[in-house]
């Protein structure tokens, strides 16, 4: 089950990746690591929360599929997922299409008021 939804099948699901984005650090977190890979408390040095509770943070972002993780010995590295955006990219991308298809009917409707 995930954390970022409760749903059991959430894993990389567009739900996932929004409720994951939903929050400041774990936005902060991806804005980091778009610099590159770094340890765990690399990032978490850069928030003023624990280690403990800034993992759980990590966890939900994994879930959702937008970081990966790897332990080298006694440390873990955190790096972005390639394509972790697709399902947030691929359901703006529908939502958008039918927004400016519906948007452009309505303005062609305005021009053609008397």
């Amino acid at each position: 089950m995930s954390p970022a939804t409760g749903h059991p099948d959430a894993v990389g699901t567009t739900d996932a990746v929004f409720a994951a984005l939903a929050d400041p650090t774990r936005r902060a977190t991806l804005a980091t690591l778009r610099a590159g890979e770094r340890t765990m408390s690399e990032l978490s040095a850069e928030h003023p929360i624990s280690l403990p509770s800034f993992m759980k943070h990590v966890r939900v972002l994994e879930d959702a599929g937008l970081v990966i993780t790897r332990k080298e010995g006694r440390v873990r590295r955190c790096a972005l997922a390639e394509r972790g955006l697709a399902p947030a990219e691929d359901w703006m991308r529908e939502h958008t299409a039918h927004w400016t298809a519906s948007l452009g009917r309505l303005a062609q409707r305005l021009e053609e008021a008397p």
